[in-house]
């Protein structure tokens, strides 16, 4: 099934609220990073897809040089204000993941946040492996809310499904990341996990982080945006308290580079 059924979306229409609203990952996913030897002291890291900044901005300050990569001008102009008292070693890129241009064997690790679902990667994965140093790893990451088990989320994620119904980001399951066939020529598979979190929201900020999403402000005119959350609010009244928690699943899989690809073989 293709995304959203084929209708477009934007996150540079949704940037401030992606800005601040998205940067919600725990502490816990960035502790299992490094304890995989993603994003430590010395590292070049390149993460595509990188919005605004989110995972540079909180690895950085370890000690990786990082370079994020965003389709949209929007969002890397948001990641470049954010990046300004950081204090991380972070460059970026507006381009699309599959025209990037580096030399080869270039960074130690790569990663792809939230966004590996949406590349091409048949055009990647070759690309990948050649930047990448001799045993160098590409980190997918994704996380999501539990609406079947998680009564605010499930709430919120029927809403969005009645403003958008061809949204489709929801009815989210704990599962490990789904990594293209393609990828096997290049790539073992060195490490996987799948791993509960319950992320502090309040009212507000939830609001937010939904208004944020691929289904509402990404797609919808600015009219329904504001109708939607306009109702989105009221039924965070009836049925939230002020300050809440949300169930959430994270995946991770760590793909390591193949010591040799015969190149010679393609078409």
């Amino acid at each position: 099934m293709s995304i959203d059924h084929g209708r477009p979306f934007d996150f540079g229409r949704v940037s401030s609220d992606y800005a601040k609203y998205r940067d919600i990952y725990p502490q816990e996913l960035y502790r299992r990073l490094r304890a995989l030897e993603i994003g430590c002291q010395g590292q070049s890291v390149l993460d595509l897809g990188t919005g605004t900044g989110v995972l540079p901005r909180n690895l950085a300050p370890y000690g990786a040089r990082f370079v994020g990569i965003d389709l949209s001008a929007e969002q890397i102009r948001q990641a470049e204000l954010l990046s300004r008292s950081s204090g991380g070693n972070i460059r970026y890129l507006t381009g699309s993941a599959e025209e990037i241009s580096f030399p080869d064997t270039v960074f130690d690790a790569v990663t792809a946040c939230q966004c590996f679902f949406y590349f091409d990667h048949t055009r990647l994965a070759p690309k990948l492996f050649r930047i990448l140093k001799p045993e160098g790893k590409l980190a997918i990451i994704y996380m999501a809310w539990l609406p079947f088990e998680d009564k605010i989320a499930g709430a919120s994620e029927q809403l969005v499904l009645r403003y958008h119904p061809d949204w489709t980001g929801g009815g989210e399951v704990r599962h490990p990341i789904e990594v293209d066939s393609c990828y096997k020529r290049f790539f073992t598979c060195e490490n996987e996990c799948v791993f509960d979190v319950s992320v502090p929201f309040t009212r507000e900020s939830w609001a937010g982080r939904i208004r944020a999403c691929r289904g509402i402000g990404a797609s919808l005119s600015p009219e329904q945006v504001q109708e939607f959350d306009s109702e989105h609010r009221q039924l965070l009244r009836d049925i939230a308290p002020e300050q809440f928690s949300i169930l959430h699943y994270c995946a991770v899989t760590v793909l390591k580079k193949r010591s040799f690809v015969n190149f010679s073989s393609e078409p």
